[in-house]
């Protein structure tokens, strides 16, 4: 029999981590955890502002970072092993958990749906599409037009909900700008000047929020769910256009605002930055408990504006404490395996030189 050909490997000297990167992942992940906390509120005003004015760009913030550290992904054996130990599997195992806690406590999914992410599987999903097709957007001479030519123009159609397909696809310009930047350019947003003006768009924003006539709006929430069709938003293929390409734009621009003032050198911050995949994989499974065995959102409802402040102050810090050492050591050989027995063994062969 003829020998299987070595398999092409990059080099294997760990990458040292970038602090200013840990603490960005650590403030996303905190405004991933409210947001979802409150998520059952959003009837509520004392809710609606907050939950707006995060969803409006702390999905874009994490797709853009996810963009930026995948940019050296050329698909060799050891990237691909990655992706699985790190991606599909994580994937596999919260998915089918959370949709077999639901249908304990509700009946539905009535049949397990591996392929149809129902909550926070669904960033898993799609960053298996976006790190896929990474080479792709390497390759192309405009890949960020091209991006976002095709996030406009998939709401004109209805995308199944394959591998969060419909999310995947309209979020895939904040990816593809993450591809392209650079450590000079995340450096040239963290000028006084700019750290001023970010505040002021960030905090008048924040304000604006709260006051938007949401009673006169079309599906705020809907919008800012980045998986609609057009007409399931029921407006025409050219408002809808429009409204998306604003998103876009308010995304990206609140993104950059908020990764100007991140801290650049390292904190306390930092070390839970490094382990937000735990409290992004585990806070679901908290958030679903304390709902369907407690009701506990249900019971707060009544207690209005104090009880969304208190929900908030629980998120932080349930967050903190899924970022805390203990939780990753427990919970890294679940969500990260070896799988060395899945993998052919990565043999000595000519090196996949990557870009800095």
């Amino acid at each position: 029999m003829t020998a299987l050909a070595p398999l092409p490997v990059s080099p294997t000297a760990p990458k040292p981590r970038v602090a200013y990167l840990d603490n960005a992942r650590y403030w996303v992940m905190l405004l991933v955890v409210v947001g979802h906390s409150l998520t059952e509120f959003v009837v509520m005003d004392s809710a609606r502002g907050v939950y707006t004015w995060i969803y409006a760009f702390h999905m874009p913030f994490f797709v853009l970072i996810s963009g930026y550290t995948a940019r050296h992904y050329v698909g060799d054996v050891r990237q691909i092993r990655r992706i699985v130990s790190t991606l599909v599997v994580p994937y596999l195992i919260v998915e089918l958990s959370l949709q077999l806690i639901s249908r304990h406590y509700t009946g539905e999914p009535a049949q397990l749906m591996v392929l149809s992410p129902q909550w926070i599987g669904w960033f898993m999903a799609a960053l298996i599409l976006w790190r896929l097709t990474t080479p792709i957007w390497r390759a192309l001479r405009y890949p960020i037009t091209t991006s976002i030519i095709i996030s406009l123009g998939a709401g004109l159609i209805d995308i199944p909900n394959v591998l969060a397909a419909h999310k995947a696809v309209a979020l895939l310009p904040f990816y593809v700008i993450g591809l392209h930047m650079t450590r000079e350019r995340f450096l040239r947003l963290g000028t006084v000047p700019l750290r001023i003006a970010s505040s002021l768009l960030l905090g008048g924003l924040f304000v604006l929020c709260q006051f938007l006539p949401y009673d006169r709006m079309d599906h705020p929430k809907a919008w800012l769910l980045w998986k609609f069709s057009y007409s399931d938003l029921e407006t025409s293929f050219a408002e809808g256009i429009a409204i998306r390409a604003g998103l876009l734009a308010l995304g990206l621009l609140m993104t950059l605002a908020a990764l100007s003032l991140v801290p650049r050198g390292r904190s306390w911050t930092t070390g839970q930055g490094e382990r937000t995949f735990y409290c992004y994989l585990l806070h679901g499974f908290v958030i679903v408990w304390l709902d369907r065995h407690y009701h506990l959102w249900v019971r707060l409802e009544p207690y209005g504006a104090p009880a969304v402040l208190g929900l908030i102050v629980s998120a932080v810090v349930l967050a903190n404490l899924l970022m805390t050492r203990p939780v990753a050591r427990l919970f890294r050989p679940v969500f990260e395996p070896k799988l060395t027995w899945m993998f052919r063994d990565i043999r000595e062969s000519p090196r996949v030189k990557i870009p800095t």
